[in-house]
């Protein structure tokens, strides 16, 4: 899934973008509230995590304005432990979950993944279809109980896709949600990757819909 960062802090920021690529998210990174907002309003992010104290445009101003723009991604704000009012104002502004400096890289994943899950209607990391059976969480496939080996890029579309099962998904969109902000974008690899997941998973896994997409069925 991707993700947009907003921390004014470099050294900070790379960190969580490292542990969070080794978990096979998209990460892009703004250092200051107005490239945030601008990153946040014209590109489309599963999720961000949002730092409250920001150069420019603090962070609390950044997500009214999202908000009031209409754009529903779950935010994670990051706040200091001992500022409770900061936390009370991110969550009534409109953020969907907070975690207090300093924290964890393990809870920081965990915390987004279940907030990536519920915003696709999902309690649970593990979604089945048929005998395909992904577990977000731990990052794998099986198929009638034998493990899959998927890419890195065929997970992500893979995953893109069970979380939105019945729902078509453009080629653009899933460009978008499997690829940084500066990566070269070609549309073309989709069809590769659908095609390879097709011969992994069977034909009949993803439906091509003419001219709007692709899907993969609900049971």
């Amino acid at each position: 899934m991707k993700v947009l960062i907003v921390e004014d802090e470099p050294q900070l920021a790379q960190q969580m973008q490292r542990q969070l690529t080794a978990q096979g998210f998209i990460v892009d990174c703004a250092y200051d509230g107005e490239e945030a907002h601008f990153m946040g309003s014209t590109e489309t992010y599963d999720a961000v995590v949002l730092d409250l104290g920001l150069p420019k445009i603090d962070g609390l101003t950044v997500l009214k304005k999202w908000r009031a723009e209409n754009l529903t991604m779950p935010v994670i704000i990051l706040t200091a432990r001992s500022l409770l009012h900061e936390k009370i104002e991110g969550l009534n502004a409109g953020a969907d979950d907070y975690l207090a400096k300093p924290f964890q890289m393990g809870e920081l994943v965990a915390r987004l993944q279940a907030l990536v899950r519920r915003a696709a209607g999902k309690a649970s990391s593990i979604v089945t279809v048929g005998d395909i059976r992904l577990d977000i969480s731990a990052s794998t496939v099986t198929r009638a109980g034998l493990s899959i080996t998927l890419t890195a890029h065929e997970f992500k579309v893979l995953s893109y896709l069970m979380l939105h099962l019945g729902q078509v998904v453009s080629r653009a969109t899933l460009i978008e949600h499997i690829y940084a902000q500066d990566f070269d974008r070609d549309s073309n690899t989709i069809e590769v990757f659908v095609g390879r997941l097709r011969k992994k998973l069977g034909s009949k896994m993803i439906e091509t819909v003419r001219g709007l997409g692709y899907r993969i069925a609900q049971d």
